[in-house]
């Protein structure tokens, strides 16, 4: 669907016009059948002759005559909206009364034309006329604004529905904003980290520093690659993660081993970009960089029912008990997932009874589109 610019709504294309213009006219010619057939049997059951000829042209004139002026009640309508209920009635109470009264001449005029005034005393002929004029003229009016009432509750809704898609627009655009700032806010921390990282490594360990600058060039094109995608596969994240881990082990060295448990049916769901290097890179700031003997890493995923479950595990130092399980540089995930999932995913962070700390993520399961 093309968006709405500038609160403008496109014009509708031209099969679309037409489709509405053969409805409308079936509309009003089974609304004139309709009130034919009622007369017809009204006058049979007063045991008069049904006059089917009569009705049939007294009431496709009626109708078709009103579907050649929806145009102009509606381009009324709109002229009337805005101002208030003294313009409305300023605007319709005239034209309404004007309109019906064209309509009833014209109408008139047309049915005596085909079918002449009928067959009645001439002196009872100038009562007739006076009756005729005073219902049709009554009917018309009420007509008038039937019409009137319908076409405003039809536009109302239209314009509902434009301001409903155009806020339905902004949000997106809005959380696509946010979720490119808190992006942004993740990388550079990143980078800075194993640039540093490199720097202390080029002259202690040459090696070391040209392993770790190819692995950040693989890393650096895996995001390229996927562009400002709001998600991915978690087929993609994990080989994101795997060189974002073989850069963290040529900096723990021998001091850090790592395990990935990915579940077959989770490598085509759909997970937010970058999702697991925060909280990996948390574990091992937090648990285990500090940790004087060698540490583990344990990371998986799962599916349960309607949900994707993602855990990180590492036997660190873990959490000291007077320290909060909160601000611990978690911010940025759990508002990348209130944007893109609102209360429907969770992260909660647990202290081990084995020592160390644990990560649980949950959000909605679903494949991710290729």
């Amino acid at each position: 669907m093309e968006p709405v610019r500038g609160g403008v709504v496109p014009a509708p294309p031209t099969s679309a016009r037409l489709g509405r213009q053969a409805l409308a006219f079936v509309f009003w010619t089974l609304l004139a059948l309709s009130y034919t057939l009622s007369a017809g049997l009204s006058s049979i059951s007063e045991g008069h002759p049904p006059g089917w000829s009569r009705a049939l042209v007294w009431n496709l004139s009626t109708f078709w005559l009103w579907m050649a002026l929806v145009p102009l009640v509606a381009w009324l309508g709109r002229r009337g909206a805005d101002g208030g209920w003294r313009r409305f009635c300023a605007v319709h109470v005239p034209a309404g009364l004007a309109l019906a009264l064209l309509h009833m001449l014209v109408q008139l005029s047309l049915f005596w034309l085909v079918c002449g005034p009928g067959r009645m005393p001439v002196h009872t002929l100038g009562s007739y006329v006076a009756m005729e004029f005073a219902y049709s003229y009554h009917l018309a009016v009420l007509t008038y604004w039937i019409i009137l009432v319908v076409l405003r509750g039809l536009e109302s809704r239209r314009r509902l529905r434009d301001e409903q898609l155009r806020s339905a627009q902004l949000q997106t655009q809005l959380a696509q904003a946010e979720l490119q700032a808190l992006r942004m806010q993740l990388q550079p921390h990143f980078l800075f980290n194993t640039l540093n990282a490199i720097s202390a490594l080029a002259l202690a360990d040459p090696l070391q520093a040209r392993l770790m600058i190819a692995r950040l060039s693989d890393l650096l094109r895996l995001t390229l690659e996927e562009g400002h995608a709001a998600e991915i596969p978690l087929a993609r994240e994990m080989e994101f993660l795997r060189c974002y881990l073989d850069i963290q082990r040529v900096r723990f060295q021998d001091r850090l081993d790592t395990r990935l448990d990915v579940a077959q049916d989770t490598l085509r769901a759909a997970v937010p970009s970058m999702i697991l290097q925060p909280l990996v890179e948390n574990a091992l700031r937090h648990g285990l960089l500090a940790k004087p003997e060698p540490g583990n890493l344990y990371i998986a995923s799962r599916r349960d029912g309607d949900l994707l479950h993602l855990r990180i595990d590492d036997d660190g130092l873990g959490l000291p008990p007077d320290r909060p399980l909160e601000g611990l540089g978690l911010g940025n995930t759990r508002a990348r997932l209130a944007v893109l999932f609102g209360a429907a995913a969770s992260l909660e962070l647990n202290r081990r009874a084995g020592g160390g700390t644990r990560v649980e993520l949950r959000l909605p399961f679903r494949e991710h589109a290729a």
